[in-house]
């Protein structure tokens, strides 16, 4: 669907309305399907669509008096994907083709009242409305991070799905936000000079943001390594305790197997025609046992 833009406000209008050599702002969403038969009149080649149809990543291409890019609306994880979106910029048009186009429209309004709008400045505002609340979201993931390593630390629970988890969602992010960078620095060209220094402006403390953003999930993938690490360290001593355990035991009971084995030879032995040597080899077995205990204890073994 086609709408133009009067007094900051979308209005729908028919796609004959548009001209490239006409005046007013026009703002154009539609499903793939639907876009086919308007491609033509909107001079976007049929090769463009290919690539965007093709493509599952963000890309930015200079056509004759436009600009094409390829965006992904939202964050995704692996074996996820974004909401993409195919946007054209002409002097006075903005398109957007993608297969959720109430998506577009939730961002896109309302648009700002009082101030005068151009295809660049309404652009600037979609981009602006896609990182809305990056901080925020960041913030909550860095506490749960945190709260992640308080109970590694306790012993609480067992946090491996929650690391996979978190891993996950922020390599989402990390590709999000390192792919609006490219089509950043490539819209920032500015070859066609569709965008005016004000808009320009706002773009580049936008791409710093967005650079922000990146960054910051740099940060919380390196804290996540470092929760896994501890969290590994965590087994290795638990493993370490339950082997040092079982070494105890085992030399405890290596001199009982000895008299085990001892005794257990089919031979006759002074002693064993002696009414008390049953008792003293129990007694000289306890004994064993006895001094074994107190002389890892006094070294600590245990």
């Amino acid at each position: 669907m086609l709408y133009a833009i009067e007094n900051n406000r979308l209005k729908s209008v028919e796609p004959e309305g548009w001209s490239a050599e006409g005046e007013g702002l026009f703002v154009g969403i539609w499903e793939p399907s639907a876009f086919e038969a308007h491609r033509a009149r909107f001079h976007v080649h049929e090769r463009v669509l290919t690539e965007w149809h093709r493509s599952h990543s963000a890309w930015f291409e200079n056509g004759e008096g436009a600009d094409y890019m390829s965006l992904a609306l939202r964050p995704h994880g692996p074996g996820e994907s974004g909401r993409r979106v195919l946007v054209v910029l002409r002097r006075n048009l903005l398109l957007f083709v993608t297969p959720e186009p109430e998506a577009i429209l939730k961002l896109l309004e309302p648009l700002p009242e009082g101030r005068s709008l151009n295809a660049g400045r309404v652009l600037f505002l979609l981009m602006e409305r896609m990182t809305a609340g990056g901080s925020e979201h960041l913030e909550n993931i860095e506490n749960e991070i945190a709260d992640l390593e308080n109970a590694l630390l306790k012993g609480k629970r067992d946090c491996v799905q929650e690391i996979i988890s978190l891993r996950g969602r922020l390599m989402g992010l990390k590709r999000y936000y390192e792919q609006l960078l490219d089509v950043l620095d490539d819209l920032m060209e500015n070859e066609n000079e569709l965008l005016d220094e004000q808009v320009l402006q706002q773009f580049r403390i936008h791409d710093n943001r967005v650079d922000r953003l990146f960054h910051s999930v740099l940060n919380l993938r390196d804290y996540v390594t470092q929760v896994r690490e501890s969290y590994q360290a965590e087994i290795d001593i638990s493993l370490n305790n339950i082997m040092k355990i079982f070494t105890v035991i085992t030399a405890i009971f290596l001199p009982l197997t000895l008299v085990v084995g001892w005794y257990g030879m089919n031979l006759r032995m002074p002693e064993v025609g002696w009414p008390y040597s049953y008792p003293v080899v129990i007694v000289g077995c306890l004994v064993i046992v006895a001094l074994c205990i107190a002389y890892f204890r006094r070294h600590k073994w245990f």
